[in-house]
């Protein structure tokens, strides 16, 4: 489709996606950029819910605003998270090979069904969860912190993003999984890429699917005390796709979230000089921190997807039955409609979308906190005189369509 050419809305012959003779994409050069900047647009064109083109042109209702999310959210029965439903899939107009797929796409496991199966499947995902909180999770991110820092505390510089944020969360899932440490750098990257999108999601999918297949069939010979034993143990019964699938979620999920949340919780520490120094001094609670980046950057942007069960309006638009939906995370927290002064504090307001909401909404929010937390502590007890190494202007960010990344955080420190 050539730039200058106008598509149909995602009913297929509904209203214009176009701004400036052009397409809204959430996707390509622009979106990499300001994505902020697109869901400023889009809300002053069409309010709260509007038409997009996701990868491959792929037509999809936007989400935007704040109470229109949280009704997506709270409300199965009108959207559902199960894509089998999906309009565009179902006749033929988006390819199973899509990197839409790996984000949308069915598969069995817990965020793909409503309903009973949804509540079976949670369920053994939640119990692990909670069992691998109880052994210690502080103590492995205290472990793995330390020895990534262990790599450059000698040279009194590093990047925060790619020496400690980008693959600390996914060495301590290693952990927690039962799997090699020596996974954990391969994982990161493709759990990464597969997010990012683009022509490599589907084979990085593969390849995360082929190292879990091989440790869910070494745990069913060899179980132990970890999240992969416990999901085959479980007295839900999860068969083995069940179990493949769900390890792949959290694995892709956790990680790639909680990186992204450590990332930019260190930038808001190292550029706040406020902040900063209330934590070195123990007068700032880092959950307070966090909350405020969880407000203004939230690990995912964008969640995918919900479908609609039937026609209906959403925000004064014409959803059909078949429709896609993305629900902006980031741009309902930032809906003027709830937040008309989006440079108030929000310290002790926890109803931000960051997690989403309703019966999908992430269950292992606690262990996401409990790895920022500590790996923030272990650090600033490690480095002294931890400072930006460049001005706060010149740290930069590329989204894909579902999340925006911090590019790096180079900082200086006394030796």
């Amino acid at each position: 489709m050539n730039d200058d050419q106008t598509p149909s809305g995602p009913t297929g012959g509904g209203c214009p996606v176009a701004h400036a003779g052009g397409v809204t994409r959430l996707y390509g050069p622009e979106a990499a950029t300001d994505p902020h900047d697109i869901y400023a647009r889009l809300r002053k064109e069409y309010g709260s819910v509007a038409p997009v083109l996701l990868e491959g042109d792929v037509p999809a209702w936007l989400v935007l605003g704040y109470r229109e999310n949280r009704r997506v959210l709270d409300n199965p029965l009108q959207f559902s998270r199960d894509s089998r439903i999906w309009r565009d899939f179902r006749d033929g107009r988006v390819e199973a090979t899509s990197p839409l797929i790996q984000m949308v796409g069915w598969r069995p496991d817990c965020v793909s069904q409503d309903g009973e199966p949804h509540r079976r499947l949670r369920g053994a995902v939640t119990d692990n969860l909670y069992a691998v909180a109880g052994r210690g999770i502080r103590r492995h991110v205290t472990h793995f912190a330390n020895k990534q820092i262990d790599a450059f505390a000698d040279t009194g510089r590093a990047d925060l993003v790619a020496d400690f944020a980008e693959y600390l969360p996914m060495l301590v899932l290693t952990r927690v999984f039962g799997l090699a440490e020596r996974e954990g750098r391969n994982l990161a990257e493709s759990s990464k890429q597969v997010i990012k999108g683009g022509a490599d999601a589907l084979t990085h999918n593969e390849r995360i699917m082929g190292i879990l297949g091989e440790l869910a069939a070494r745990k069913r010979q060899e179980p132990g005390s970890d999240f992969t034993s416990g999901l085959i143990e479980h007295h839900a019964g999860l068969d083995e796709d069940e179990i493949v699938n769900h390890l792949r979620l959290v694995l892709i999920t956790a990680h790639t979230t909680t990186s992204n949340l450590l990332a930019r919780t260190l930038q808001m520490v190292l550029t706040e000089t406020s902040w900063l120094s209330g934590l070195v001094s123990g007068q700032l609670n880092l959950s307070a921190v966090v909350e405020e980046v969880m407000w203004n950057s939230p690990p995912l942007a964008v969640l995918p997807g919900r479908f609609a069960t039937a026609d209906l309006e959403l925000g004064g638009r014409p959803v059909k039955k078949g429709d896609l939906l993305v629900l902006g995370l980031a741009a309902g927290n930032h809906d003027p409609e709830v937040r008309p002064d989006i440079a108030a504090p929000v310290h002790g307001n926890a109803s931000h979308l960051a997690f989403s909401a309703g019966p999908h909404e992430c269950p292992g929010q606690n262990i996401g906190q409990a790895i920022i937390e500590t790996a923030v502590d272990v650090l600033l007890h490690r480095l002294s005189g931890l400072r930006l190494a460049v001005p706060p202007a010149g740290l930069t960010s590329t989204a894909s369509t579902w999340e925006s990344r911090l590019d790096s955080l180079p900082v200086e420190f006394t030796v």
